[in-house]
């Protein structure tokens, strides 16, 4: 324990947090909170995707796949919230595989989940860009427009169209990003206050819409009715609905990435994962058993020839205009989704390269003179811009890419809970958010669940299997496994410094907790300054 500050002449605190400083620090509950639910967006993940979960199992696998789904997902949440407080660093989920590893395979186990982790995450903004651009041009086929050769994948043209819409998207979703921290924090609020606007206009307006319109399906539909679009057999098929409802509630680490500029992180940041995971799973089952009883019936509603279908059933149940309205509220949420999410990823790939990991890391891990990690968000804008290009000689190439970016998330969370089960079962009791005798049953059942997606995610979604329906998901993350060990192997030892880092804020913390007393600004000083080589 250092002493305290000679310089002040006085033992004023100096949280424990304050010992990883490099970036800005004046965030709060409400923006930890934000990172978790709008990088999820529970009304856009659910109005999008609500298509892939009706093919698989139908309303009856859907709802009932969304319980199960959100008492395993909020154990995960639970193991990840109590080695975020133990650890609230921007590297997050790559810091934490690592420390869950141990001491001997900390650096093995920290090189694989960071290159899991950024593919994740730099995959789902590009993929974020491209949805909502499919929203903005279904509105051609609610207005009946004509386009040359078709509004389709098969047509060059229209591809064509998708793609620069698509990398407009996210030159807007990157600018925001560039907003010094106070501003930015006022786009978190209104990004909540917008998501939970439009999910009170579907709850209100749809409706009686709906009622005015086609008519809602009954309960026996809603609740009993099965569908197999899929081709697969009918146990498989039932268990590919979980690609929906897991999907909506995945990436709630991102409280975690944004962890260094929040205050009192070791308290925040693990409580933004546990409530944002909460209140996205309770709005997202809410929004799924809405739309299940608003949507027309299923010959229908798979009759309907849009990029974005959903479009197509505002424009049924509450006319033209109204769609259009509706479709501009999607859009902004949708795009502040992916600023957000870009915000909570750029903070990974800044804590990844600043320990050593990536190619460029003496670039990429330098912040600016106001504590933001702007190279790193060139990075992310120069991956996405590079992968919407994949949308110009082949759709079903563009989707493939996209496919991969929930599956090394999932594989991260299964990865963490083995290695907290197997390797570290008894350490971080420094965590506020400790499990006591609850740990190992959760780390068990986080294992086992998010195994279960896991297998969904790599396994093809439609059958028989064909060159066009073919999952690349395991070839990427397999590639990405590879460019891991590759590097984890090249990069000396030396020039990984989180284990070091990692250890000291511990120990530091411990010694806050054992005594009560405060960590010196010496300390701090000395700490964050310690180089990190590229």
């Amino acid at each position: 324990m250092s002493a305290p500050d000679a310089e002040h002449g006085q033992a004023a605190a100096v949280d424990q947090d304050e010992l990883q400083l490099t970036l800005h620090r004046s965030w709060h509950q409400i923006e930890s909170f934000a990172a978790v639910f709008c990088s999820l967006n529970f009304i856009g993940g659910v109005r999008s995707f609500l298509f892939i979960g009706l093919l698989a199992g139908g309303p009856a696998a859907i709802w009932s796949s969304y319980i199960i789904t959100i008492v395993f997902m909020m154990m995960t949440a639970a193991v990840l919230a109590e080695i975020c407080s133990a650890l609230p660093l921007s590297g997050s989920i790559y810091i934490w595989a690592a420390e869950s590893a141990g001491p001997k395979y900390a650096r093995f186990f920290g090189f694989i989940v960071a290159w899991w982790a950024c593919t994740a995450w730099m995959t789902f903004a590009a993929g974020n860009c491209q949805n909502t651009a499919n929203f903005i041009l279904s509105q051609l086929v609610v207005w009946e427009v004509d386009f040359p050769g078709g509004i389709s994948g098969d047509n060059v043209k229209w591809r064509a169209v998708i793609w620069a819409v698509s990398e407009a998207l996210l030159v807007v979703s990157i600018a925001i990003n560039y907003l010094p921290p106070r501003m930015y924090s006022a786009v978190f609020k209104f990004s909540v206050g917008l998501m939970l606007f439009d999910f009170l206009l579907c709850v209100i307006w749809l409706p009686i819409g709906v009622s005015k319109t086609y008519g809602f399906r009954t309960a026996k539909e809603v609740f009993t009715q099965t569908y197999n679009g899929t081709g697969a057999p009918a146990g498989w098929n039932w268990i590919l609905s979980f690609l929906y409802t897991a999907g909506t509630l995945t990436g709630f680490d991102a409280s975690g990435h944004i962890a260094e500029e929040t205050k009192n992180a070791s308290y925040v940041a693990a409580r933004g994962i546990l409530t944002g995971a909460a209140a996205t799973a309770a709005g997202g089952f809410i929004t799924t058993i809405l739309f299940l009883f608003c949507v027309p019936d299923l010959d229908t509603l798979f009759s309907l020839d849009a990029p974005q279908p959903f479009v197509l059933i505002y424009s049924m149940a509450l006319g033209k205009g109204a769609s259009v309205f509706m479709t501009i509220l999607a859009v902004l949420g949708l795009i502040l989704n992916t600023s957000i999410a870009i915000v909570a990823a750029s903070r990974l790939i800044f804590a990844v390269a600043r320990d050593g990991v990536l190619p460029g890391s003496k670039w990429i891990g330098q912040v600016t003179a106001d504590g933001q990690p702007r190279n790193a968000v060139t990075v992310m804008y120069v991956f996405g811009a590079v992968l919407l290009c994949s949308i110009l000689p082949s759709e079903v190439a563009f989707f493939s890419l996209i496919s991969a970016g929930g599956v090394p998330t999932i594989a991260a969370y299964g990865l963490i809970a083995l290695l907290r089960l197997t390797m570290t079962p008894d350490e971080f009791k420094t965590s506020k958010f400790a499990l006591g005798r609850w740990a190992k049953p959760f780390y068990a059942c986080a294992v086992l669940f998010n195994a279960l997606v896991f297998s969904t995610q790599i396994s093809p979604y439609f059958f028989p299997v064909t060159a066009l329906s073919f999952n690349f998901a395991p070839v990427i993350l397999a590639a990405t496994t590879i460019f891991a060990l590759i590097s984890w192997w090249v990069i000396p030892e030396k020039n990984w410094l989180s284990r070091a880092q990692t250890a000291k804020m511990l120990e530091e913390t411990e010694a806050v907790m054992d005594d009560g007393a405060s960590v010196g600004k010496d300390a701090a000083v000395q700490h964050t300054a310690e180089p990190v080589a590229a």
